[in-house]
């Protein structure tokens, strides 16, 4: 790709983001075209389809908290590892309002460009899950899928307005049931 056609799908990008942010992952690419100061049809050219758009964009977060994850599998504290990953993955999925139902219907959808982002992102968690309970410090009744749909629950405690304001006790609350000793859960 030319450096110039980069930087303009990277604007892209950074715009849609800071979009779908404020007004959610249904927001209207016409709108998204017009706050990058570009025509439909450039936006187009880059992102096909909104699922394309959304792709390109989250896919960038699910494979950073999946590398997260992967450099916490080796850390001395595996309850404290699989928390902090835990409040990063709901932090970055509330920054995307709306993108916990992408990521529930892309999960159980093979043919989903998201598909294999959310995948490996559930798989990543699951390790540390698994890892946590190998320890003795999480809940043995608990899997990949429980965590995955923890993560989304947490996620739409903060896209709604009412309750945004408890979602860190709620946090705290969850990560205390999910580890069988919260002396290993710090406040933030």
């Amino acid at each position: 790709m030319r450096a110039d056609a980069k930087k303009n799908r990277d604007h892209l990008l950074a715009v849609a983001g800071a979009a779908i942010a404020e007004q959610g992952v249904d927001v209207a690419l016409r709108d998204i075209a017009r706050r990058a100061d570009v025509g439909l049809a450039t936006l187009l050219r880059h992102f096909p389809t909104r699922e394309a758009l959304l792709d390109a964009l989250l896919r960038t977060g699910f494979d950073e908290l999946t590398e997260k994850a992967c450099a916490l599998e080796t850390s001395d504290a595996p309850g404290d590892a699989l928390v902090s990953w835990l409040r990063d993955a709901v932090a970055w999925t509330t920054e995307y309002r709306g993108a916990t139902v992408l990521m529930a219907a892309a999960i159980e959808e093979p043919e989903s460009a998201l598909h294999a982002s959310c995948v490996a992102l559930r798989a990543a968690g699951a390790r540390l899950l698994e890892r946590a309970q190998g320890a003795g410090v999480a809940r043995g009744d608990l899997d990949g899928a429980d965590l995955f749909a923890l993560v989304a629950m947490l996620a739409w405690l903060g896209d709604q307005p009412s309750l945004a304001p408890r979602a860190d006790h709620l946090f705290d609350v969850v990560a205390g049931a999910v580890l069988t000793s919260t002396s290993t859960v710090s406040p933030y």
